[in-house]
């Protein structure tokens, strides 16, 4: 079967290649027939030869995906053949360390993601433990369903990580990439009042697209200052919260700027370049620093139901659908910023 491999550590060392279908499940697994697969920024970083992560060589990309239940392995329960599933990422974890005894698996040193220590998604069938399993309502399309791991990472952002955000907040996104957009719609389920996506010149139509699904204000920095509009609403203080997806170090320093004392700075993107500034604004101000990671069990059933009522609309989002053979044209849409998600369809 065709997967898309990086096969090596130089600018778009990527390509497809034959490797071996999955034999018959192990005990406790499920082979999944990959329908459909969203394309994450951080596959573009690997692309590209930009992740501040871990990779294996060679790697199969990939870890946004759901499908159809092809086989079942011996032990496997609640689950049976043609069943519709999503996938979470945590593709392996130990079971026996503290993170895992408590239930915070995303923790777990010893974890393997797919799509970067663990062969991804970007083929036609994946083997899956069936801990990471969930079943996808009959109402929600394959396409939207792949999509369900990166409204899972703005979710327990926004949700399990930020409890704070009221109706009449303000809220700043910095990044209106996929996780950004994501942040957005679950800012707006929460009943933020303010909704301000920033970007760059690069990404006009993703603030469209932001502006289309609920920002109550967008901006291009490169045209104009955050810092003045953040001072024209409200009392001028700040904006409550800021989410940082934009996946460069300097933005850190721009939401020291943005948020208002003892308000919160919630990290979900990865910045590899070192800081070079005082981080003393965040004691002046008693500001809330917080990195998240990942997402856990109960957030992807949160969300397949989210999706499913309808309150999750990414019809917006997704910019093309492409078979894994013109995966180079999905890639490089979003890399353009003309797209905010493409989707691979492997099978």
């Amino acid at each position: 079967m065709q997967a898309l491999i990086k096969y090596g550590r130089a600018d778009k060392n990527v390509e497809l290649r034959d490797i071996p279908q999955p034999a018959d499940p192990a005990p406790g697994h499920v082979i999944v027939q990959v329908r459909a697969a969203g394309v994450c920024g951080s596959d573009l970083h690997m692309w590209r030869e930009k992740q501040s992560w871990a990779v294996k060589l060679p790697l199969v990309l990939g870890h946004e995906f759901c499908g159809t239940i092809a086989a079942v392995g011996e032990g496997v329960r609640g689950f049976a053949e043609g069943d519709r599933v999503a996938v979470e990422t945590a593709a392996e974890v130990c079971g026996v360390c503290a993170y895992c005894h408590s239930g915070d698996y995303n923790q777990c040193p010893r974890r393997l993601g797919y799509g970067a220590l663990y062969d991804g998604a970007f083929t036609q069938y994946v083997s899956a433990r069936q801990q990471i399993l969930h079943h996808i309502p009959d109402n929600v399309p394959f396409e939207h369903a792949s999509l369900t791991e990166p409204i899972c990472v703005a979710y327990n952002a926004l949700v399990e990580k930020t409890p704070v955000v009221r109706p009449g907040d303000c809220v700043i996104i910095q990044g209106p990439g996929p996780i950004g957009m994501m942040a957005l719609l679950i800012a707006k389920l929460r009943g933020a009042s303010e909704l301000i996506m920033l970007g760059t010149r690069h990404d006009e139509r993703r603030l469209a697209v932001a502006a289309e699904i609920g920002a109550t204000h967008t901006l291009n920095i490169d045209k104009g200052d955050p810092l003045e509009l953040i001072r024209e609403l409200g009392d001028g203080f700040g904006a409550d919260l800021v989410v940082d997806c934009s996946g460069v170090s300097v933005a850190l320093r721009q939401a020291m700027q943005l948020v208002r004392p003892n308000g919160i700075i919630t990290k979900i993107g990865w910045g590899p370049q070192p800081l070079d500034f005082s981080l003393d604004p965040l004691v002046q101000k008693a500001v809330t620093l917080q990195g998240s990671f990942s997402h856990l069990h109960a957030t992807w059933e949160r969300a397949l139901a989210l999706l499913s009522s309808g309150q999750i609309n990414l019809a917006p989002i997704i910019g093309g659908v492409y078979p894994l053979k013109n995966w180079q044209a999905a890639f490089e849409r979003m890399e353009a910023g003309v797209n905010v998600k493409s989707v691979l369809l492997p099978g």
